[in-house]
């Protein structure tokens, strides 16, 4: 089929790649230029703005968004509302909040467009593993751009999960699931790296992807990273986040739903940005005001 691709980062410009190699046509798109020409060698259609993308898609037009969630797709949807013509289908790749989804669907469809929202997840090894797709929308929006969505992910690796909102909000508690998930490795490997046993991290990963009931791929991904850095010396342990963790704890609340792991796992990474923990500091000086117990001065490394 026919698509347009706006956005041409990591994510977006490895989906055009896969799209091209599954036989689709793709119109691409993106600020910069430099990303355009790179897409165009590997076989698409560029495009120096959404005007010319549009121009050169032909009716029903498909156009996927893979541009940072918040202001930069509402610009984006704004730009493209004049372009399209009833019945277009609109479909947003990016991790957008599935309320802000719900809402641009409703705004588009008092033009007669179609909007889908697809949670995308497969990272930087989409292109070759295929991404895993959780989209929401209506059946005929779905079934229009399911030749795509097949293309794009692995066997059985994407799902028509309910209407418009619904893909990107089963991508939100996914990722909450993720965070878990990451924090529990990461602790069983801490336990496992301060031992007195001197365990070999790198064997030990590997040895529990070989039929371990806690193999996955993310534990695929840790054996590859103690492969080459068994104790992770080069990296400073500085936990980012994404936004999706958060709205999952806060849809948490709203629905009353007790998520203690997946809260703990975000509050975790918060604390991973402290060089210098304020609470800990008053915690310190509480000790030392009730008990007269030591404190380290400002500056003194950890024993």
């Amino acid at each position: 089929m026919d698509i347009g691709m706006i956005g041409l980062g990591r994510m977006g410009a490895n989906m055009t790649v896969r799209l091209l190699r599954g036989g689709h046509r793709v119109v691409v798109t993106d600020l910069s230029a430099d990303a355009v020409a790179a897409s165009v060698a590997e076989g698409a259609a560029g495009a120096a703005s959404l005007s010319e993308l549009v121009d050169k898609l032909p009716p029903r037009r498909a156009v996927w968004m893979m541009v940072p969630s918040g202001a930069p797709v509402d610009s984006t949807i704004a730009q493209l509302v004049p372009l399209l013509a009833k019945g277009d289908v609109l479909i947003d790749g990016g991790n957008s909040n599935y309320h802000d989804s719900m809402r641009r669907a409703e705004s588009v469809a008092a033009h007669g467009i179609e909007y889908v929202d697809a949670g995308t997840s497969g990272g930087i090894w989409g292109l070759k593993e295929g991404y895993c797709l959780m989209v929401g929308g209506s059946d005929d929006a779905f079934s229009y751009v399911e030749p795509a969505l097949k293309t794009l992910a692995p066997p059985d690796g994407y799902a028509h999960v309910g209407p418009t909102g619904a893909g990107h909000f089963v991508k939100m508690v996914h990722n909450g699931v993720e965070y878990g998930m990451m924090a529990a490795y990461g602790e069983g490997f801490e336990l496992l790296a301060g031992s007195k046993f001197n365990v070999d991290l790198h064997q030990v990963a590997a040895l529990w992807n070989r039929g371990s009931v806690v193999r996955s791929w993310l534990l695929e991904l840790a054996e590859r990273a103690l492969a080459s850095d068994p104790r992770l010396e080069s990296i400073a342990g500085y936990v980012q986040d994404s936004g999706e963790g958060r709205w999952t704890v806060q849809e948490a609340l709203d629905q009353d739903v007790p998520l203690p792991v997946i809260t703990l796992s975000l509050m975790r990474r918060f604390s991973s940005r402290q060089q210098s923990s304020f609470s800990a500091k008053l915690q310190a000086a509480l000790r030392n005001e009730f008990g007269g117990h030591a404190v380290k001065a400002a500056g003194t490394k950890p024993a």
